[in-house]
């Protein structure tokens, strides 16, 4: 075969692995039974060789489920025996530094057989909305007060499902239900990728994915390491500080850039924390990489060779490396504000292609019945977790988003399927006004909830929220966006973080920050003022 075959022949077949993966990452949603993972998003799936390198994963999903799992398979292959592998095989964990972070993320593996021959493996996350303990609060003092933990099983023996496994999984969740369908959709995406997959290399007429991997690895370290290399080399420090829980928090990064190679140290970043706001190494690494990759390398594929030329670390003991058994409950609220810390070191070394900061973490909060409240009748059981979104930052060249979740790109919960869900009725859903950072492209703005029990009952928040007392900032003048607040409407403000009651009768009141403005106000376009008073977005003199 021709080179000019050859390339055309490697691009469909990649075109056909992104086709496999994304197949892999619609099923699990269409199939899972939480709204996090069917309605939001919150899920990975991907592909990988015979080392346990990730090749494709699908677009639908999280930096923090994606690349935690680009680092699990090699994990699960260290720990089964590939030689002990057999068709129908599939295992599971949710070790928080084997997987995803936390407890609440399950990570599957299912090694793919050709002809009873093992030809790689494919995999998948998604979030659980309940595996007991303290629930998905950051209360806990170690991991294990905060729920079930799963050391690595073999979930699915040759088609065999482990009931005893699935019957601890019920046991040890307040909606046993959601748990078991999210499990068995879980299951459905991995065998989905296994047929698709061996489809595609029936198709092609090919029995191995070395080939195939080794060139699509390849590819992309060398393009990956190119925008690097054509970066000035140097070494770059940024600050950013956070609300924190038990006290506030420093994140210190110091960004090297050396030939091919870019490193990023977190020495000097707050210690420990008692409470779950920790971040394992692996999820620290997963959003810092995301981050970094936005803008050196946005338009290549997201695979272990796009991801070898970064390098993160951070000191043992601190809040980005905590070891075993720390609580990391809430890892995401620290550990999605991780790009936006990286990207202070990257506006020094390329100035002009870096937003403000932005909201950063999602706003999720668990809301679920009080235990007695029901005595009435009227007060049903129930456990969601929400998930709604702040303003990012405003952009080199363009506003920044009002209510989207970035790094993670959850999509936000919608109102009516919260209410079909639950006994909450939001009464007031909208944008933030005023909520934006002022700019030559100002922020996005946030928005504001009213949350309230259908039956006046009382019910349970559980919230680890941030950007409270340190709102976004703006960048190259822009402004700072607003903060973020948490209020009842008897008028009592609420802590960002830990459990609290929503007394009957009273709502919850929500006020998503809004995202830094990026350049010189006065340098803002009129008609784009004009646009957001007109909106009803901006009330005062400035956006």
């Amino acid at each position: 075969m021709s080179d000019a075959l050859d390339r055309i022949n490697r691009q469909i077949m990649w075109d056909r692995l992104q086709a496999v993966v994304e197949e892999q990452g619609q099923t699990l949603t269409r199939a899972a039974f939480s709204p996090i993972v069917r309605e939001c998003g919150d899920i990975s799936a991907g592909i990988f060789d015979m080392d346990g390198l990730m090749i494709a994963q699908a677009v639908t999903g999280t930096p923090g489920h994606i690349n935690t799992m680009a680092a699990s398979v090699g994990h699960f292959i260290k720990h089964f025996s590939p030689a002990t592998m057999r068709p129908g095989d599939i295992y599971m964990t949710n070790d928080p530094w084997m997987g995803s972070g936390h407890l609440n993320d399950f990570v599957l593996v299912r090694p793919c057989f050709l002809d009873g021959r093992l030809i790689g493996y494919n995999s998948c996350t998604s979030h659980l909305i309940d595996l007991g303990g303290r629930g998905t609060g950051p209360e806990g003092r170690d991991v294990h007060e905060e729920g079930l933990y799963i050391p690595m099983v073999k979930l699915v023996d040759q088609g065999a499902i482990n009931e005893t496994l699935m019957d601890i999984v019920r046991a040890n969740s307040r909606m046993p239900v959601q748990n078991e369908g999210d499990v068995y959709a879980l299951i459905a995406c991995a065998e989905v990728g296994e047929e698709r997959l061996i489809a595609m290399m029936r198709e092609f007429a090919i029995d191995s994915l070395d080939d195939l991997g080794r060139h699509i690895l390849e590819t992309s370290e060398q393009a990956t390491r190119k925008r690097i290399a054509d970066l000035p080399d140097g070494a770059w420090d940024h600050e950013l500080r956070l609300d924190g829980y038990d006290f506030e928090i420093a994140l210190k990064a110091r960004m090297v850039i050396d030939g091919d190679t870019l490193t990023v140290d977190f020495a000097g970043t707050s210690p420990v924390s008692r409470f779950g706001i920790n971040v394992p190494i692996t999820y620290a690494q997963a959003y810092t990489v995301f981050g970094l990759k936005c803008i050196i390398a946005p338009d290549i594929p997201n695979n272990a060779g796009a991801l070898a030329p970064f390098v993160v670390t951070a000191p043992e003991g601190s809040i980005l490396n905590p070891l075993k058994p720390a609580p990391v409950s809430q890892r995401h609220v620290i550990g999605q504000l991780l790009p936006d810390t990286v990207f202070g070191c990257l506006d020094q070394a390329m100035p002009g292609r870096v937003p403000a900061e932005g909201t950063g973490c999602l706003w999720s909060m668990v809301m679920r019945s009080m235990i007695g409240s029901q005595a009435d009748g009227n007060a049903p059981s129930f456990m969601i977790e929400p998930v709604h979104n702040g303003g990012t930052g405003g952009r080199p060249s363009s506003d920044g988003l009002s209510a989207t979740a970035y790094p993670s790109g959850v999509m936000g919960s919608q109102v009516e399927l919260t209410e079909s869900t639950c006994p909450l009725i939001i009464r007031r859903r909208e944008l933030r006004p005023d909520s934006a950072g002022d700019g030559e492209f100002r922020g996005g703005f946030g928005q504001i909830l009213e949350i309230e029990h259908s039956a006046g009952a009382p019910f349970m928040l559980g919230s680890a929220v941030e950007r409270v007392t340190y709102p976004p900032r703006g960048r190259h003048g822009g402004h700072d966006g607003a903060a973020g607040e948490l209020w009842l409407a008897s008028g009592a403000a609420l802590p960002a973080k830990g459990e609290k009651e929503i007394p009957a009768g009273d709502r919850l009141i929500v006020k998503t920050p809004g995202g830094g403005g990026y350049g010189d106000p006065a340098r803002r376009d009129v008609a784009l003022r004009d646009a957001d008073r007109r909106d009803g977005l901006v009330t005062g003199g400035t956006s």
